[in-house]
């Protein structure tokens, strides 16, 4: 299965930390119907064909993921829009 690791550094408590990645999951769940949960400071999310983690630590965020065989073709673009909202978020 193709894999997705994008580390993304911040200047931002944990806690801001935390709430833009409240905004973006929450993005996630009605643009794309991602589930997901915390566990501490990362959070699970997972629907048909993806699955991974976003952990926030407190001078970055790491985003991993685990595309299934549909979106495997989609790795490059979904890297790409990853990147963008981790910029758009935390730069």
């Amino acid at each position: 299965m193709p894999k997705i690791d994008i580390r993304q550094p911040h200047h931002l408590s944990l806690a801001q930390a935390r709430a833009e990645v409240e905004q973006v999951a929450a993005r996630m769940h009605e643009k794309f119907g991602i589930e997901g949960q915390w566990q501490g400071e990362t959070f699970s999310f997972s629907r048909s064909g993806v699955s991974g983690t976003i952990a926030v630590e407190s001078d970055a965020v790491q985003v991993k993921a685990e595309l299934g065989m549909m979106l495997a073709p989609l790795k490059g673009m979904l890297e790409q829009e990853i990147q963008r909202k981790l910029d758009e978020h935390f730069a």
